[in-house]
C-alpha cells in the first residue's frame, strides 16, 4: 500500500509528464529543458527552486586552474551542496562524456550525488567505487515519461522531505549490484 505522500508524488509525477507530453514540440533549447522539465521536477521533490539557499543555479566552484565552472543546479541543505544536476537540451543522447563538469566536481566537494538530464532522462551517479571520484555509470536512472512505482520509490528518496546520505548512498550500493548481475 502506498503512502499519501507517494501518491501525491506519482500524480504530481503524472501531471508533470502528461503536461510535457502536449509541450515537447516547443522545447527546443537548454534553458527551455531547465524552465519546463527539470526545475518542476526539482520542486516536485520538495526543493524552492526560488531559494538560492535550497537550489543555486550555475553553482560555481573553480577547480585547480579551471576557474569559473559552473553546474547547473546544486541542491543545498546548511549551505553545503548535497545533489549536483547536469542538463542537457530536451532530446540530447546522456553519454558519460557530457558529465565532465559533474566528474570535477566530485573531485572538490563532498557532494555525494550528480545527476545527468535531458529533463526526461535522469541519471542519478555516485561515489561508490573510489571517494571523490564519481562513478562512470549511474547507479539509479529515471525516466519521466516511461517509470514503474518502484522508479518512483527511488526517486522519492531524494526528496527534501526524506533525503538521507547514508540511506541513499547504502542503496545506491544495493542498486548498483543488482543491475549488474540483471545484465550478466
Amino acid at each position: 500500500m502506498l503512502s499519501e505522500e507517494e501518491m501525491d508524488l506519482i500524480d504530481s509525477l503524472g501531471a508533470l509528464a502528461g503536461r510535457l507530453e502536449k509541450t515537447l514540440s516547443l522545447i527546443k533549447t537548454e534553458e527551455a529543458t531547465k524552465n519546463s522539465m527539470i526545475m518542476p521536477l526539482i520542486q516536485l521533490l520538495g526543493y524552492n527552486v526560488f531559494d538560492p539557499q535550497e537550489v543555486t543555479p550555475e553553482y560555481v566552484s573553480d577547480i585547480g586552474t579551471k576557474k569559473g565552472e559552473k553546474v547547473d543546479y546544486a541542491i543545498l541543505k546548511d549551505g553545503q551542496p548535497i545533489m549536483l544536476f547536469e542538463c542537457k537540451k530536451y532530446g540530447d543522447e546522456l553519454k558519460i562524456n557530457h558529465a565532465g563538469q559533474l566528474f570535477r566536481y566530485f573531485h572538490v566537494t563532498s557532494v555525494r550525488f550528480g545527476v545527468l538530464t535531458n529533463g526526461i532522462e535522469y541519471k542519478f551517479f555516485s561515489d561508490l567505487e573510489q571517494p571523490n571520484k564519481m562513478d562512470e555509470k549511474p547507479f539509479f536512472e529515471f525516466n519521466l515519461l516511461n517509470y514503474k512505482e518502484r522508479d518512483v520509490n527511488e526517486l522519492k528518496k531524494f526528496a527534501k522531505a526524506a533525503f538521507d546520505l547514508d540511506s541513499i548512498l547504502n542503496n545506491a550500493n544495493d542498486l548498483k549490484y543488482t543491475r549488474l548481475v540483471k545484465n550478466k
